[in-house]
């Protein structure tokens, strides 16, 4: 009789535990093909990254556009 008692508890605060654990995690959630955001959304703190340039590359293109000006200099001189 005893050990089914521990074994019903043992069962009960397993189940309570893990429910705790999926209530508190508070992440993003996938329910029939939909991201569903965390419960903690609304009180998240709102990161802003400010705009970069629209060419991403802007100084590679200016140095090779440098090099290609010396070059030219370089081949009116002969």
């Amino acid at each position: 009789m005893e050990t089914k008692r521990t074994w019903i508890q043992t069962t009960l605060y397993s189940g309570l535990g893990c429910l705790a654990l999926l209530a508190g995690t508070g992440c993003q959630v996938d329910v029939g093909g939909q991201t569903l955001p965390s419960p903690y959304y609304m009180s998240d703190d709102v990161q802003y990254y400010s705009e970069g340039p629209e060419f991403k590359l802007q100084r590679e293109s200016d140095a090779m556009e440098a090099y290609k000006a010396e070059q030219e200099a370089l081949q009116g001189n002969y």
